[in-house]
């Protein structure tokens, strides 16, 4: 009768059940969630009986979380056991690329022949005799029994509705209609390295809270609440380390954890953090460059795919990418697989210039048809008309491919028309923000990015800058000629902006100027106001928040 009334009572379908027991199907670690600490491994509230097999691991495989004093450490410790692992199964380490290794081989044991899933599927057993302990290992199980010795036993009192709750794992081991959800005694085989995150993890089951506070612990518990499906567990762990300072070495670490825990939704705010803080660390790359070329993937991923990222323009992040991964992946076959599955997405070729795309049409790193598709789909873009790339930019803004979406580039973006007849002619058009104007003041510049004419490279800088006369601040712009060596270039040009109330081209200056080297010429009060006019709400050379500038070229014979 007690036998039929304890299943009665821990029977999540059953109507008796008090009512302040009832929870939802997908419990959080909130502080009003139930707690159920005082029946944890307590035979008066307990269903069944949970026999822990905990099997002997190898001195490589000690808890990442053992003798780790930092996130460094637990890192350090993890990777050199999975490389040890790697060295013992895969007879030419030397072939493969450290991120394969890192991603491909994600054990928390010793790795051996019959049973290299143990680490990545939690393995459950029933004794077919609740009363002799010899039935688990009479039990009809090849998982790899001869693998590894069971060192210890450990036997807990659990309540099977409390653990299905939390854990789907849980959940189908209980409910699945087969043996397992019929007798009284389960079993769980783990490795000693596993021992005390599982324990803190049932534990958390019953208290929605942890005891342990160690980064290195909480990594350890939450790959156990992954291979177990404990959800509620992993969004406490990701909480409690998102709390705490970022290092490089932990935001690498939570970007490399196996691909298991990367893809749960429990995870995605921790990932999102150490995506930012590298990011934000290391959005001036040039400032940080032999650190920066010394980062694996996961890190340059999340690097470069920043909006905020401080680069001259963009053909400098298709520099770098092409140097980091010619640089890790030496193989031509790993490198084209790398920027194509991986890099390429995050290089926004719609910014970069016509000479650069044109290289990479010829670069050989790229598989060809995909770099024609990118090349066609940046020429495309550069050809529509301002507010329909805008509406591109505002469109993928809202999804994880940013391509059309312009970063902070030291050097602003230009449109450039050329022409070889009848005389070899540029025609350039800037468009600035008023934000970027307003940050000019009181004596700041910000420069284009460099366009081409007759073999010679030029740029344009608007000023802020006081007038001939010193008496109040006004809006420059300027042309010059990017330095190599002693030769003489004689250009006419002309200065145009968009003006209300028309919004077309108003030419504002014109001249002409034989240039040598590093020279520039320009007017130092293109619109001839002070500044407070120019940067006026009223003012006619904003439209829409932005100044359209326009500079014509054209070589002297």
């Amino acid at each position: 009768m007690m036998k039929e009334l304890n299943t009665d009572l821990f029977d999540p379908r059953s109507t008796l059940m008090d009512p302040d027991f009832s929870r939802d199907a997908t419990p959080s670690a909130d502080a009003d969630a139930d707690d159920f600490a005082f029946a944890f491994n307590d035979s008066n509230f307990s269903d069944r009986l949970l026999r822990i097999e905990i099997m002997g691991d190898t001195p490589e495989s000690r808890p990442d979380s053992e003798a780790c004093t930092s996130i460094a450490d637990w890192a350090r410790h993890r990777k050199r056991r999975r490389e040890d692992i790697k060295k013992e199964n895969i007879p030419d380490l030397a072939e493969c690329p450290e991120e394969q290794i890192l991603n491909d081989n994600q054990p928390d044991m010793d790795d051996c022949e019959g049973c290299e899933n143990q680490d990545e599927e939690a393995v459950a057993m029933v004794e077919e005799s609740p009363s002799g302990d010899e039935a688990a290992n009479s039990n009809d199980s090849d998982w790899g029994m001869d693998c590894s010795t069971v060192v210890r036993v450990k036997t807990l009192h659990i309540s099977s509705p409390i653990l299905a709750a939390k854990s789907p794992f849980f959940y189908k081991l209980f409910s699945n209609g087969m043996r397992e959800s019929e007798q009284r005694h389960v079993t769980l085989r783990i490795n000693a390295s596993e021992e005390t995150a599982l324990m803190e993890l049932l534990n958390f089951m019953y208290s929605n809270t942890l005891t342990t506070t160690s980064a290195p612990a909480l990594l350890d518990v939450l790959m156990a609440a992954d291979k177990f499906e404990v959800a509620s567990c992993m969004r406490y762990c990701s909480r409690l380390l998102r709390n705490m300072p970022m290092t490089p070495e932990s935001a690498l670490l939570y970007l490399e954890l196996p691909s298991s825990v990367l893809m749960a939704e429990a995870v995605q705010a921790l990932t999102d953090a150490a995506k930012q803080y590298l990011a934000a660390r290391y959005k001036d790359i040039s400032k940080f460059i032999e650190e920066v070329m010394a980062l694996p993937l996961a890190g340059i991923e999340a690097i470069v795919s920043s909006d905020e990222l401080q680069v001259a323009s963009e053909d400098a992040v298709y520099d770098f990418v092409l140097k980091w991964s010619r640089t890790h992946y030496p193989k031509l076959e790993e490198r084209r697989e790398i920027l194509g599955s991986r890099l390429a997405r995050y290089i926004r070729f719609p910014y970069m210039t016509c000479r650069k795309l044109k290289k990479v049409l010829t670069c050989n790193d790229f598989d060809h048809d995909a770099a024609s598709k990118l090349v066609l789909e940046a020429l495309f873009f550069k050809a529509e008309a301002p507010h329909r790339q805008r509406i591109l930019a505002a469109e993928e803004s809202a999804t994880l491919n940013r391509r059309f979406v312009e970063r902070a580039y030291k050097y602003r973006p230009v449109k450039v028309v050329e022409f070889d007849l009848p005389r070899q002619q540029c025609v350039v058009y800037l468009d600035l923000k008023r934000e970027e104007c307003a940050n000019l003041f009181p004596s700041g510049r910000v420069y284009s990015q460099a366009f081409h004419l007759g073999g010679q490279g030029f740029f344009l800088s608007a000023h802020c800058n006081m007038d001939q006369q010193s008496s109040f601040h006004c809006f420059g712009l300027f042309l010059g000629m990017q330095e190599k060596g002693s030769v003489s270039f004689a250009v006419d040009y002309e200065f145009a902006a968009r003006s209300k109330p028309t919004e077309e081209f108003i030419s504002k200056y014109k001249g002409n100027y034989t240039f040598t080297g590093g020279k520039a010429v320009g007017y130092r009060n293109l619109f001839a106001i002070p500044w407070t006019s120019f940067m006026a709400e009223d003012s006619l050379y904003f439209i829409n928040g932005v100044l359209h500038l326009r500079a014509e070229l054209t070589i002297r014979h």
